[in-house]
This record gives structure tokens, sequence and C-alpha cells, in this order.
């Protein structure tokens, strides 16, 4: 099944007015407060392009961060970025701000999520790793996060995906078209 989704999603693009659609619809349904930090992916692999997206919430002065994959753990790190940094590849070709001494590490509120197809019920199909699942079952265990899916609407499954008991349902799941919410 992922295979063939990685095969589908190769296929898919979505063009400046569509981006700016998903932009859009993220400000209008994604809950936030003055102090709400948000963690991005950087696209990668014909991922959905969360680029418009990443450029508003600097522009807007929210705080941004972005997942650090650390060698032997299944639990994504969040470290700020500003957008001057240069971004570094990580594990998996991960895109990241530079890890150092000053590395200002955060637990994002929002979580924006790549994904390979979602069904109706807010599972999403990733990559197989399970990171983001182990990731935000640890973070709900502290706080109250949204997990926001972010994708092409062609990736909508008209059956439900196969999940497992450590699967994390998403919140919502935004497509240029339309907001799904669970």
């Amino acid at each position: 099944m992922r295979r063939e989704a990685l095969r589908q999603r190769a296929g898919m693009s979505a063009d400046a007015d569509a981006l700016e659609a998903f932009v859009s619809l993220f400000f209008k349904h994604v809950r936030l407060s003055p102090d709400s930090v948000i963690a991005a992916y950087w696209p990668m692999e014909r991922e959905f392009d969360v680029g418009p997206v990443i450029e508003e919430i600097i522009e807007r002065k929210i705080i941004l961060c972005l997942p650090v994959v650390e060698k032997g753990s299944k639990i994504l790190k969040f470290a700020a970025w500003s957008g001057e940094q240069t971004l570094v590849r990580g594990a998996f070709g991960v895109m990241h701000p530079p890890v150092d001494a000053g590395v200002n590490w955060v637990d994002p509120d929002v979580l924006i999520v790549p994904l390979l197809a979602f069904d109706r019920r807010g599972y999403r199909l990733g990559y197989g790793g399970g990171y983001y699942d182990a990731t935000l079952a640890g973070l709900r265990a502290r706080k109250t996060v949204q997990a926001v899916g972010a994708g092409y609407a062609q990736q909508a499954c008209l059956f439900n995906l196969p999940t497992d008991d450590h699967d994390e349902r998403m919140d919502m799941i935004i497509t240029p078209q339309q907001v799904y919410t669970y």
C-alpha cells in the first residue's frame, strides 16, 4: 500500500493558487494563540509543499520549529527556526536547523505532519517508521497538541486504512480544497 501511495504521490503537485488556498485554510481553521509553537516539516520526495505556510508563520512572528531525527530514538525533537539559519541535512535526508550548543529545543502546540494517504477517520499512512506516531503520543501525554496532516485531495482513501494500537489520529487534515476535522 505504501509503495502504491508513493507512486501516486509522485504525480501530484500543487500550483501557486492551491498553495495559497492551503495557507488560507490553515490559518482559518487551526487554533493559534499568541504564544503558539508550530512544528512544520521541510518537504522532500514530493511531500505536500508547506513552504508557503512556513513563510507565513515566520512573517507572523509565530515560533516555528522543524523536526530533528536523533539516532536510536523514534521520538522527534523540535528545533526552533527563524528562517535565517541555513538548514542542514540530517537522518533520512530530513532538513533541520543546525543542532549545536545554542539550539533552542521546543515542544510544539501544532504539529504539521506529512502523509502518503489518509482515511475518513483521520488516520494517515506515513513512511512506516512510526516517528510521528511515537512523537505525537509522547507530546499528547504531556500537553494538548493539534496534529494537522498536510496533503493533496487525491490522497484521501475511500476505505479505512489499516491501523495498529500505536497509530495516532490527526485532529485535522488540510488539502488545498478542504479541511477534514476529526
